[in-house]
């Protein structure tokens, strides 16, 4: 059989070694370059939501708290903040001591003046994500949580005193909550409870997304939108290592090589959209990329056989790791939408007969590679409130989905052979897609259990940055789609079909008191029995009215090139690269081979 041109290229790629095409400056710079998968939408941190900003973001802004890097399980540690905050009233009152000598990197709204970051900067910041203008994804993070916020919500002012978050001090302070949140540290560590200065907010109104300034290990040194980005360090951070070390030995040897140091350790990160997969996969053999996090799913075969990295990269010294991603994959549908919408038994009928037409092992085994496991609710494993031995009561059941769709109305036929909706009405699914290879594998498999079951659909292809926006407008009636945890607690993912996040996060419009006030209940309580026996009552709902169909959680299959050193994928923040470095000459010699 003839090879065509894009998989002659891989298997010639895959079978050479690794010539790095990126080199380091002649000065020695020590460069990293990695990719994003898809375009960032601005750098914004109270607006800000997809995974590539939020990448970003994570490098050029400080939250008052960080993930402690090498700590599993999960521990946070301090980050501006010079340690843990100090918590009163039976867990209502945060105190944060804030570290002096921090700077904001230069920028003409400072009018020449070194700005030092202080306590009233948190305030200011934590505030706008109430800013009834910016719309935030992130405010049901703290909407109702903090004591007396009702009031920015009534009546919104930057400038009135608001004892739920206050400044005590220069460099002290304070936030109390309404009720005591096992979950409110967490949110402290988000890209969304980052710092900025009010003076760039108030200076590029409308462009704040465009002129990121921030007190990160990096700054922006070059950005041309939905290509490339340069970032380079901020040498006025003073961030210095510290970590705690379980007893892995590649953990201890990464403690060891940083312990002390100040971060970020490489003088610049060189970023590349690459949202198709055949660009990232020869990009990275090409040694173009640091290293490739998951594998395309069209290219495992590539690299992969037998589970095992093939032994012409092996040989290069090129690393294949497995890592349990905390995500899920699943595919929406609209409770608003007039076709498929709506909390009436021929609706219901109709969502459950796709989730029971849909085969997510044939998803699993053809577009995963068998790299992911079934997801049985919203929540993955590693998460808090995660069962294992909870199993959805919807399994893949394409004649009891076609005997539903009989029973409830949807009997009638076109001359096509496509089911009409009751009452004879014509019928057509309008499934949203990305314009990549992958979306269209995944449109192809839609297309073929829908159609299985007698269901017409077409598909809508544009930029997924796109879908999501038109998604928080209630313009899209089903998407598929999956959510990374910002904290790891089944909070996290359970807030997706909270109703009062439409219009967010809940791009399923999902509204029904009983979850609702399971949620609210749920969201009071620590790790518990009682929690986790509402968990079960919210899993069984959504299987009930089924405005998602859960799909998978992915078992990412990572790759990394000999020279990166320092590296350990972390389960929640995004990025690793203020601790990464790279062996410059190592890097020469694999290029020296190559030729």
């Amino acid at each position: 059989m003839k090879l065509s041109q894009t998989a002659a290229a891989l298997l010639f790629a895959a079978s050479c070694i690794a010539t790095p095409l990126a080199q380091a400056a002649p000065d020695g710079v020590k460069t990293l370059h990695l990719f994003l998968s898809t375009s960032e939408t601005g750098l914004d941190p109270a607006v800000a939501s997809d995974i590539a900003s939020l990448s970003l973001l994570e490098n050029l802004f400080d939250p008052l708290l960080r993930y402690d890097y090498l700590a599993r399980p999960l521990k946070l540690r301090e980050n501006t903040a010079v340690a843990m905050p100090i918590v009163g009233d039976g867990g209502l009152t945060y105190t944060f001591k804030i570290r002096p000598g921090i700077h904001f990197t230069p920028d003409p709204a400072f009018k020449g003046a070194q700005r030092e970051l202080t306590a009233a900067d948190y305030v200011y910041s934590l505030k706008r994500l109430y800013d009834p203008m910016l719309k935030s994804p992130w405010l049901s993070l703290f909407e109702g949580k903090i004591a007396g916020d009702a009031a920015l919500k009534d009546k919104f002012s930057y400038d009135a005193p608001f004892e739920g978050i206050k400044a005590v001090d220069r460099y002290t302070l304070r936030i109390r909550l309404s009720a005591p949140d096992n979950n409110f540290l967490f949110y402290m560590a988000t890209p969304a409870s980052a710092v900025v200065a009010r003076e760039v907010i108030e200076a590029y109104p409308g462009q704040v997304g465009n002129h990121p300034v921030g007190t990160g290990p990096f700054r922006i040194g070059e950005w041309k939108r939905s290509d490339k980005i340069v970032l380079l360090a901020n040498r006025d951070a003073q961030a210095v290592f510290h970590a705690t070390a379980g007893a892995d030995a590649a953990d201890q040897a990464i403690a060891g090589a940083l312990e002390g140091k100040r971060l970020p350790i490489v003088d610049r990160v060189e970023v590349k959209i690459a949202e198709e997969f055949q660009g990232r996969m020869l990009g990275f053999l090409g040694g173009d990329y640091d290293y490739l996090e998951q594998v395309p799913e069209s290219m495992t075969d590539m690299v992969i056989a037998d589970g095992k990295l093939k032994p012409a990269l092996a040989a290069q010294g090129v690393q294949l790791y497995r890592f349990p991603v905390m995500q899920t994959y699943y595919m929406w549908m609209n409770m608003d939408d007039p076709v498929l919408g709506g909390y009436g038994k021929d609706k219901v009928a109709l969502r459950r007969a796709i989730a029971l037409g849909y085969d997510s092992a044939e998803d699993i085994r053809l577009l995963k590679k068998g790299f992911a496991i079934k997801a049985q609710s919203p929540l993955p494993p590693n998460v808090l409130g995660y069962d294992p031995a909870y199993r959805s009561p919807v399994p893949y059941d394409p004649v009891l989905a076609n005997a539903l769709l009989d029973r409830f109305g949807y009997d009638k036929r076109d001359q096509d052979g496509f089911r009409r909706a009751p009452g004879n009405v014509p019928l057509t699914l309008t499934m949203h897609s990305e314009a990549t290879a992958g979306g269209r594998l995944r449109d192809e498999l839609w297309r073929k259990n829908l159609n299985a079951i007698g269901l017409r659909v077409t598909f809508v292809t544009d930029k997924k940055t796109e879908i999501i926006k038109a998604s928080r407008l209630g313009k899209v009636m089903m998407f598929e789609s999956n959510w990374i945890a910002d904290f790891p607690d089944g909070d996290n993912f359970y807030q997706l079909l909270y109703g009062p996040n439409a219009g967010r996060a809940n791009y399923a419009r999902f509204n029904l008191p009983d979850y609702n006030q399971r949620y609210e209940q749920a969201r009071a309580l620590a790790d518990s029995p009682a929690r986790q026996k509402l968990f079960l009552e919210m899993n069984q709902l959504i299987h009930a009215y089924n405005p998602w169909v859960p799909l998978s959680h992915v078992i990412s299959a990572d790759l990394r090139q000999p020279w990166l050193k320092n590296y350990k994928r972390h389960p929640v923040e995004l990025t690793n690269w203020r601790y990464l470095d790279v062996d410059l000459a190592q890097r020469q010699r694999v290029s020296r081979m190559a030729r």
